[in-house]
This record gives structure tokens, sequence and C-alpha cells, in this order.
């Protein structure tokens, strides 16, 4: 199995080598179902102290979350609102009038007027971060659309999962080894959901910093993190 362009397998934190698998599969498409294309990935390759990761984007997708950018009308709010979003180069986030109505969706208007005002506030005081902080994880997991991500995605805004920490529990049920939902791309990552509260947060997050499932061509929406020594992965919360 091979790391994906520009990363690496073998990380090493504390003075402790890990493993970052990425496991590549077919599209994924609302009509499956996340546990069963987990189980069918991971079958014979799973060791008992291993943390499967599980992009969230693929757990939306499979929860009827992801939906094509035509289908998606925004309100007068939402285009306004749009315009003061900062474009990254790493997703366009809620910055098209079509992912900022998502939001506005999840999250309710008047939290989006809020956090919008507060953070124009912040940008004069140099604060930043200000509006996704209020919003919380979803307004920050809303994905748009972007010209690497694979067909038809490519063309689709996604929400962020629901319930993410159960979702990871039925999937721990179904596999026998702890599971996490992951927020991740080139910017940083974020720990959406857990199996249990054994798993290490923290260094999960120091172990997926660096993206290495990646986020577009390469198909690997699931991965498995593996200690190369002895210490186990998880343990005491």
């Amino acid at each position: 199995m091979q790391a994906n362009p520009g990363k690496t397998l073998t990380l090493e934190i504390d003075g402790k080598d890990y493993l970052r698998i990425p496991i590549q599969t077919d599209l994924i498409q609302a009509r499956d179902n996340i546990i069963q294309i987990v189980q069918q990935y991971t079958k014979g390759m799973l060791q008992p102290d291993d943390i499967v990761v599980v992009s969230e984007k693929v757990v939306a997708i499979t929860q009827g979350r992801a939906f094509q950018i035509n289908e998606i009308k925004p309100s007068r709010l939402a285009v306004f609102l749009s315009r003061f979003v900062h474009k990254s180069p790493y997703g366009i986030g809620l910055g098209m009038p079509e992912t900022m109505e998502l939001a506005i969706r999840e999250v309710g208007a008047l939290k989006i007027i809020f956090a919008s005002v507060v953070a124009a506030i912040g940008k004069l005081l140099g604060i930043k971060g200000l509006f996704y902080r209020i919003c919380g994880p979803k307004a920050r997991a809303i994905d748009g659309p972007t010209e690497n991500t694979i067909p038809p995605y490519n063309t689709y805004a996604v929400l962020g999962p629901q319930d993410p920490d159960r979702v990871a529990r039925q999937i721990k049920d179904a596999i026998g080894t702890h599971v996490a939902v992951i927020d991740a791309n080139d910017l940083g990552v974020n720990i959406l959901g857990v199996s249990g509260p054994e798993v290490k947060v923290p260094l999960l997050t120091k172990l997926l910093g660096d993206n290495p499932l990646g986020q577009s061509a390469e198909r690997t929406p699931l991965g498995i993190i593996r200690l190369a020594a002895e210490a186990p992965l998880v343990g005491e919360a």
C-alpha cells in the first residue's frame, strides 16, 4: 500500500513511530452504507490497537447530506454574507452563496448574522477565526465544490455528518477497533467524532495534522493509524 503523493506513511511523535495507512475505495455514493464500506475495505487488515479514521465527507454523503450546487437556491442573506468570506486555496468553505445558504439552514440565520458582525469587528482588531468559533463545527464542516474533487462531487456542496460520535461507535461495533470521524485538509484537522473516550484525541490530531489521507483524486477516505511499537494508541481518557 503506497502513500499519497507528497505524504509519508510514517510519523514520529514523542520518540514513537506511527504508521498512517491510507485505504483507497471505489467512489462512495449516497446509496452506500458507511458501516459496510468500512467493513469491506478494512477486512483482513486490522490489528487490535488500530484506529480507523473515516473522512467526514463520505459519512455525510452516505447520510444524504451532499447537494448539487445547482439544486441549492441561496437567499439574499447568503449572497450578501458570502462576499465577505475569505477564499482559501484549500477549499471555498462558505465563500459562495450556496454553501453560505447551507450554513444558514444548519446553524440559523440569527447566529450566522451575529457571528458575521463579531468576525468583522474581530478583523478590525486583528483577531481571526471568530466566525467559526461562534458558529461551531456544523458551519466549519461544510465543504464547497473544488476542481480537484473527484467527480461528480466537484459540483457538490456537502454538510458535516450527523452525530459523528454515534457513527464512530456503530462502525467500531462492526469492525472491533476504535474509530474516528475526521475533517482534514491541508490547513489542519478536526476530530468530529470518536468511538469512545479511550481514543487519545490530542495525539490523533497530531498524527493527522499533515492530512496524510489527502482530499482530492487520491480516493482514500479511510485510513488506519497504527503504532509501530508496543504502546497502545488508546487508553484511559
